[in-house]
This record gives structure tokens, sequence and C-alpha cells, in this order.
């Protein structure tokens, strides 16, 4: 097997590999009684549509920004969803260490693309980063906002205790909006 053949083996094997996150559930919802939470692959997906709007909203780069959630947690294909309470008693390998691996025999320009994806988003300080960052938990409020109507109410230590570590106007200012209408207010002004 040439070079080619075995870069596009590997960059596949590492697109199949991102499969497992729709089947990965975000493990630290479960802490807070939650029978069915979220995947993975849900999470990012709105994390990284977020992650846009924030940017459009601050003046950073929306695709950039996008790029980055899209990304921030494909490492869990390999270590799982680690909730906040376990890593307290885990030592997980770095983000950007298990990228390495999981792209190991990807195309090389794939390789240098999303590790640079991950490495920024890990170690960066720039508006991006810190969009990106904020859209992470914007997410997180927004879902927890939503098991707070599906009846779990411990999701609201969630809500609260995430508010506080948004970073950006635009977030915060989302995450106020959110708390004061429901999950289909939305469908409202469309409704005969």
């Amino acid at each position: 097997m040439d070079d080619e053949d075995g870069h596009a083996r590997g960059t596949a094997g590492y697109l199949r590999e991102l499969g497992v996150l729709k089947r990965a559930k975000r493990s630290g919802w479960w802490i807070v009684g939650v029978k069915d939470p979220e995947t993975i692959a849900e999470h990012s997906f709105r994390t990284a549509a977020i992650g846009a709007v924030l940017a459009l909203m601050e003046g950073a780069d929306p695709a950039k920004v996008a790029l980055l959630c899209t990304f921030h947690d494909t490492q869990e294909t390999r270590v799982g969803d680690i909730p906040w309470i376990g890593r307290r008693y885990l030592k997980a390998a770095r983000n950007e260490d298990v990228t390495a691996d999981q792209l190991a025999d990807a195309h090389p320009a794939v390789v240098a693309g999303i590790q640079a994806l991950v490495a920024e988003y890990e170690t960066g300080d720039s508006l991006e980063v810190r969009v990106a960052h904020d859209a992470d938990k914007l997410e997180c409020v927004i879902q927890a906002l939503e098991y707070l109507e599906q009846g779990y109410p411990n999701a609201r230590e969630w809500v609260d205790t995430t508010r506080t570590k948004l970073r950006t106007p635009s977030a915060r200012a989302l995450a106020d909006a959110a708390e004061t209408m429901s999950s289909t207010d939305w469908q409202r002004t469309y409704l005969p």
C-alpha cells in the first residue's frame, strides 16, 4: 500500500471513529438524573452553531469558531466524556495528545489542520477561542434549561454555575434571554 492509499485509509478511519460521538452520551447529565442525555455529537453540533452565531455578534471569524467548536470534543471517542467531578480524580491525556493518536495515519494536511485547531482551542486566547469556549458553555446552559423543563430540577445548578463562566457580552446576553423563554417560544409567532 502506497502512502496515498495509507493516508486515505487513515483519514477514513478517523472519520469512521467520529461516528462514535453519535452514540456516546454526555455523562455529566447522569449526575443530575437525566436518564437519556444528549450525545456528544448532538452537543458538538449545537456548540458549533452557537459558536458561529456568537462569532457574528462578537466580530470574530464565524467559520473559524465553528471549526474550533466542531473538533473540541472529538477526543472523547477514546477517553469518553469525563464529567467535571471525575476530572478531580483522573489524570486524562491532553486532548492534543489524543488527537495526535487519532490522526496518526491520516493525510498530512488533515493531521496538521486538525491538530492546530485542537491546540488552539486548548491553549489559545484569541477572540475566536474565547467565543468557542463560550459557545461550549452556552450550549450547556441551554441544554440544562431544556432538562429543567423536562423535569430534572438538579440541572438548575448547571445553569447557575456555567453562566458565571461566560466571558463575552453576547454569550451572557443570550444566556439571559434563553432563561426567560421556553424551548418552544421560537415557534409562537408562527402558530395560528
